[in-house]
């Protein structure tokens, strides 16, 4: 990614948070910036917003009164935000299922380049990142650096528990047992 892009990403990211929160639409930054605020590296794609399902007509239509250009996607679970080629997506489903508010209100309002705006916790980061494996897409070297900058942060117990029906996410928390990141408890047999 050109150092252009990257300030056209932290740009929208600003401007879809600022006119997010202005409108009072519930809403937690996720994904990759998410998990930057926190510690990991900063991504080379978009940014990700999540929504409650029930708020997501209404999250368009605000950030579309804000003069930011909203595109509906072939997908039926985000919106996107354009600017130049950069762009930013403001989901209400993940991993299959709708965002509930109880997510939105475990999020932790932090300082995202100058914007206070809620962070999805540690934890949940790292639970939405491995709920997307699957046999279409199992990139770990993506998950690795996040898992090892989050790792003090997450509360790996309710990781295993979330995640237990995922086998690419579990094989994933068995490998940063192996690599000595994150110990996976003993079982009693």
């Amino acid at each position: 990614m050109q150092p252009s892009d990257r300030d056209e990403i932290r740009d929208l990211l600003k401007r879809t948070a600022v006119a997010l929160k202005q409108s009072d639409v519930p809403f937690a930054l996720c994904g990759g910036y998410a998990a930057w605020v926190r510690g990991a590296p900063e991504p080379d794609h978009d940014a990700d917003f999540l929504v409650p399902a029930a708020e997501a007509e209404r999250a368009a239509k605000v950030l579309a009164a804000a003069g930011l250009e909203v595109v509906d996607p072939a997908e039926d679970w985000l919106t996107k935000v354009v600017q130049g080629n950069s762009f930013v997506d403001v989901l209400w489903r993940t991993c299959g299922q709708p965002v509930e508010q109880e997510l939105i209100d475990r999020a932790e309002e932090l300082s995202v380049l100058s914007v206070h705006m809620p962070v999805l916790e540690a934890t949940d980061i790292v639970v939405t990142k491995l709920m997307t494996l699957d046999e279409h897409y199992c990139d770990y070297a993506r998950l690795l650096p996040v898992a090892r900058a989050l790792r003090e942060q997450v509360d790996w117990t309710r990781v295993r528990r979330e995640v237990e029906a995922n086998d690419f996410a579990v094989v994933f928390l068995v490998l940063l047992d192996r690599l000595g990141i994150v110990e996976q408890p003993v079982t009693q047999g």
